[in-house]
């Protein structure tokens, strides 16, 4: 009597074992210790160009940096400027660097999260009689910009020697207002969207 019962067990158990094979086949499901596949990653990294974009972008003239908004951050990336005399027209650097700002970012880097907040029709200026020295001014007040167009405008001023020597971008705009030192700092870049930092003496 006890070995029909250890019989009809195992034949309960190896039924059982048959049905759960039958049923993982049936939905798909295949067993391995070996880890599923799910693709290739995506092949545009966010807020990273590589070396063959860089490299189609470049023409012949000045390589300079400009900054970007990209993932509510500011990030650096390459151009090239025409300019005359780099040295001495500091007018004509400063205009060059904000026709970069404004232009709409090509597809690729688009396409990697980049944008630009600085408006189109902005232009750039030489200092008044009376201007703090090294005083650019702007076709608008400088506070009246979007803080991120205003951030992208200080931190590409900044990485100039010529247009920042001291690592201050002294910026006055249309009106009789006294120009104001910015600088160009890590919450600066981290956080755009913040006014951004003012330097020492900041008046005329």
């Amino acid at each position: 009597m006890g070995s029909n019962r250890r019989a009809h067990r195992s034949a309960v158990a190896l039924a059982g074992a048959v049905i759960t094979a039958v049923l993982a086949a049936g939905c798909g499901i295949r067993t391995t210790s070996v880890p599923v596949d799910a693709g290739a990653a995506p092949s545009q990294v966010p807020c990273s160009m590589s070396a063959e974009d860089v490299a189609t972008q470049a023409l012949q003239g000045i390589p300079v940096q400009i900054y970007l908004v990209c993932s509510s951050q500011l990030v650096t990336v390459d151009r090239t400027v025409q300019v005359g005399d780099t040295k001495s027209d500091r007018v004509r650097i400063a205009q060059a660097l904000l026709d970069e700002l404004e232009q709409k970012p090509p597809a690729d880097e688009r396409q990697a999260g980049f944008s630009t907040a600085v408006p189109a029709t902005l232009q750039i200026s030489a200092a008044r009689r009376g201007d703090r020295q090294g005083t650019l001014r702007l076709s608008e007040q400088p506070e009246d910009l979007p803080s991120e167009a205003l951030a992208q405008i200080v931190c590409t001023y900044a990485e100039s020697e010529s247009l920042a020597p001291d690592g201050t971008v002294v910026l006055g705009g249309p009106g009789n207002y006294a120009p104001r030192g910015y600088l160009c700092t890590s919450e600066t870049k981290a956080k755009p969207k913040a006014a951004p930092t003012l330097g020492a003496g900041t008046g005329a």
